[in-house]
């Protein structure tokens, strides 16, 4: 999985958008949804289609929202639409109708494939998830069962027969540590803006914030100081982050917010459009937030953040 994606030639941005997905022309847009009825129909499923979800006459309720970015992202197009969400569909009510893993799988083999998963607030259910750790504003740490056709969410009620919920966390962080690091690069430029992106297909890749500092120490060789990082989670299968060390902040600040933003704009997983400063003691801060007409990005800097930049400062003034 590439940082950068090459976008499809397809209806340009004059064409009228889609009220939704707004990578969607509105033809894109119609199209994408009645390809998901026929799938829903090739299984005997008559489907009400509306802007973001469709309903079945079992007032069970699937969400299209991951499923149009997987389309839009393709590299081939709209000719290969049909093919990902029959495939998408038929992945969906496999696992609705097999029994649930919870029933049987044992309690070891459930625990051997507990992850932790850092999600965005608009995915879980706050009702369902009581006991989900707040990492950051709008960011939750849960717990998910990993499977071979997908990733299950644990539920309070999920949780509650399985033992104690520190336990629990305990084990999914011994597993999340245990994953191989998938693929790593480096965004820089030539007047020595850098940061680091973790990134695979792994589903919790992102999540490997709450372990900032042995990801850091295995990709750059070195230990996070004091100061902490600058951290971007755009969406499940990438993890920016600047390790805190000179001015060389200021740069890196601008240009993850940038990216964080383009990457949570329209893929699968998405997690947060912003970037946090990552403390010693794991907590995270916003920095950056869209302007106030929703159009552009601006960073926000008060408090800490804004000492410790001008310690950094003043221990870095530069050339006179």
């Amino acid at each position: 999985m590439g940082l950068f994606r090459r976008k499809v030639k397809r209806d340009g941005d004059e064409a009228p958008r889609d009220g939704e997905f707004g990578y969607f022309s509105e033809r894109e847009g119609a199209l994408f949804r009645g390809q998901v009825r026929e799938a829903f129909a090739e299984h005997g499923l008559e489907v009400t289609v509306y802007a973001d979800m469709v309903s079945d006459d079992s007032d069970r309720h699937f969400g299209l929202g991951n499923l149009a970015a997987v389309c839009h992202n393709d590299d081939r197009g709209p000719r290969v639409w049909p093919d990902l969400i029959r495939k998408h569909v038929e992945r969906v009510l496999r696992t609705l109708d097999a029994p649930s893993a919870l029933d049987t799988l044992s309690p070891e083999q459930i625990r051997a494939q507990l992850y932790p998963r850092v999600v965005g607030a608009d995915g879980i259910d706050p009702s369902a998830f009581r006991y989900a750790r707040s990492v950051a504003p709008g960011l939750y740490e849960i717990l998910a069962l990993d499977l071979p056709e997908s990733v299950m969410m644990l539920t309070d009620e999920a949780l509650e027969p399985l033992g104690d919920l520190q336990q629990l966390r305990d084990r999914a962080f011994v597993n999340l540590r245990g994953l191989p690091y998938e693929g790593h690069e480096t965004v820089q430029d030539r007047d020595g803006m850098r940061f680091e992106v973790l990134l695979g297909d792994s589903f919790y890749t992102a999540s490997r914030v709450l372990d900032l500092d042995a990801v850091v120490r295995r990709v750059t060789g070195e230990p996070l100081g004091e100061h902490g990082a600058l951290v971007a989670m755009p969406f499940r299968h990438q993890l920016a982050f600047h390790p805190i060390r000179d001015t060389g902040i200021i740069p890196a600040l601008g240009a993850m917010a940038s990216f964080a933003a383009a990457g949570y704009a329209d893929t699968p997983g998405a997690i947060s459009p912003y970037v946090f400063w990552w403390r010693r003691n794991g907590t995270l801060t916003q920095l950056s937030d869209h302007d106030e007409d929703g159009e552009g990005l601006r960073i926000v800097v008060g408090g800490d953040f804004e000492d410790l930049l001008e310690r950094l400062v003043a221990e870095n003034p530069g050339p006179e």
